[in-house]
């Protein structure tokens, strides 16, 4: 029997907390003090953050910034240079591998189990004692012992389980026991994303997660990650992803780590909205508030349209807006222009087909017209099928049957997926690369038009041959915008973009006034863009005037879509 005497308030609580803790641990992962430098240059200096269960963190930041970087010292694969990691003892922390040939020798079940490293090892020591022909006391003993901690994590039911995972996510039965070489890289993909997910963990560290997934699987996950009680820090470039399962923005900006609450849309319009209210020196502080509190209510009553809308909208309400700062990231200028108008005749497309050289149909009979101001969204199950399309329309390719007829009044700009071609001369820098798209030779202008695309000082004198893939891009969108063209055509053209040039790319493409014609993987891009979806397949395609939301839960366009393919979609 304990006594408590006279205790003070200050102390009962204390007591409270202590009981509390003991019988319901408070889980988390505690970063201290966390510095990481590689020779002159300053990853990340003195960050303090805790990541607590419940809460799905969105790390963000500029291309170099390091989110993979911190994600991997979360996870105990680089060793910061100060600080440390304090993770609730007995806590399980689980990875997506990014390495998708580790796996090789493996049977896929058996690599979706080895996610909870603990439980396999119990199942492959069990297996080997059973097995054993001089089988003693002692193995008895230890057989026992395992069995008894095997239960208690629920391990006969862990194979079913994975299969049930697998299935889910498109991995057929007959998959589940074959080698993990055997498997197409989409499917190696997805048992690799459940293996992260397998058992329940603690701590689950995601680096990309949506990336080569199609839209249904990334639903899928957002719907798991809806549900999951524990702690989820993710890296990830998919807008529409970060806004549904993000509870909390963990911003890398310039060497610090600041966390925000609510998800990447609130983060970004909070840090739009007070950096016009900073600029805006006359507006009363009392005013500001009140502006920044009526947007927060606006936001949080919307919180409904996302999976993580309870614990998101109790989080905003709590929200104390004294520790609201603007960020200090720089998004690239976009704006398109078009320098002249077009006609009413756009493009008018007539049975259009394509063969690999194998003779494989990639698609037939494509017929459309443009209307002016369409802004389509080509979509596929296979990205190969797009790129040809487009690669046609942009007279780089010829067609098989068909024909194509463009308006007298049409200019075209065309940016591919493989940009490589037009970055192969090591004798251009940039401000000489840029110049060759340019009416406008003198160089103070060329300049000028690379700063906004963040390419300024000494970065506008790169060589064009050792720009990272992020870069290209950007030059490629100041190529564009050079060129005024009234149509535009865009093979994936936010690969390998950062958020900031996604974000700044998203609104300037939305207030272009001419045609674009255009396919991404970017969920949000898409749903903002167009107002037309086109989805070409080997079987013919379809062709809808409704947005990309709508497209996907038409229950008619679903029945469409399985015709095609000759199989659910």
């Amino acid at each position: 029997m304990v006594v408590i005497r006279s205790l003070s308030s200050n102390s009962f609580k204390q007591l409270k907390i202590c009981i509390f803790a003991q019988n319901f641990q408070i889980h988390m992962i505690t970063v201290n003090n966390l510095s990481l430098q590689y020779g002159k240059r300053v990853l990340f200096d003195e960050v303090n953050v805790k990541f607590t269960a419940g809460n799905c963190y969105g790390v963000i930041g500029a291309n170099g910034s390091g989110k993979s970087t911190f994600l991997k010292i979360l996870s105990g694969e680089i060793e910061s240079t100060t600080g440390n990691i304090d993770i609730t003892p007995g806590e399980r922390m689980s990875v997506l591998k990014q390495n998708h040939f580790e796996f090789d020798e493996m049977s896929v079940i058996d690599t979706v189990m080895m996610g909870n490293k603990r439980l396999y090892n119990i199942m492959k020591e069990k297996d080997a004692l059973y097995a054993k022909e001089d089988f003693s006391d002692a193995d008895g003993h230890r057989v026992g012992e395992l069995e008894a901690e095997f239960a208690e994590m629920d391990g006969w039911n862990a194979e079913s389980d994975a299969a049930e995972m697998l299935s889910n996510l498109g991995v057929k039965e007959e998959q589940h026991y074959k080698l993990m070489k055997e498997l197409p890289s989409s499917d190696k993909i997805k048992v690799l994303l459940v293996q992260a997910l397998f058992g329940n963990p603690d701590i689950l560290i995601l680096d990309e997660p949506t990336n080569d997934l199609d839209v249904h699987t990334i639903s899928w996950l957002e719907d798991f990650l809806a549900d999951f009680k524990n702690t989820v820090i993710v890296v990830s470039h998919d807008r529409h992803f970060l806004d549904m399962v993000c509870t909390h923005i963990v911003d890398i900006d310039f060497s610090k780590i600041n966390l925000f609450t609510g998800n990447y849309t609130f983060w970004y319009e909070t840090s739009q909205l007070l950096l016009k209210q900073r600029a805006d020196k006359n507006k009363k502080n009392e005013t500001k508030k009140a502006e920044l509190l009526d947007f927060i209510a606006r936001f949080s009553a919307n919180a409904s349209k996302s999976k993580q809308a309870t614990s998101r909208k109790k989080a905003l309400e709590k929200l104390d807006i004294e520790q609201i700062k603007p960020s200090s990231r720089k998004y690239p200028g976009l704006f398109f222009k078009q320098s002249r108008e077009a006609g009413d005749m756009i493009l008018d497309v007539s049975n259009v087909s394509y063969k690999m050289q194998d003779g494989t149909p990639l698609f037939k009979d494509v017929t459309f017209t443009v209307n002016k101001g369409d802004k389509i969204a080509f979509i596929s199950k296979e990205g190969l099928i797009v790129s040809n399309f487009f690669k046609i329309l942009a007279g780089e390719q010829k067609s098989v049957t068909g024909k194509i007829d463009w308006g007298v009044t049409i200019t075209k700009s065309y940016v591919p997926n493989d940009n490589a071609a037009y970055f192969q001369n090591a004798e251009l820098n940039l401000v000489d690369w840029l110049r060759q798209y340019s009416s406008e030779k003198d160089e103070t202008f060329i300049r000028g038009f690379l700063g906004r695309m963040l390419f300024s000082g000494e970065e506008s004198l790169k060589k064009c041959t050792v720009l990272s893939g992020g870069e290209k891009v950007r030059c490629m969108m100041s190529k564009t915008m050079l060129e005024e063209a009234n149509f535009l055509i865009l093979d994936e053209p936010t690969n390998h973009l950062d958020l900031e040039s996604i974000t700044a790319l998203n609104n300037g493409l939305i207030e272009y006034q001419g045609t674009i014609v255009f396919t991404s993987h970017d969920h949000t891009f898409t749903q903002t863009i167009a107002n037309r979806i086109i989805e070409l397949t080997p079987n013919g395609m379809l062709d809808k005037l409704m947005s990309y939301d709508e497209y996907l839960s038409d229950p008619k366009v679903k029945e469409q879509r399985t015709e095609l393919y000759g199989m659910p979609v």
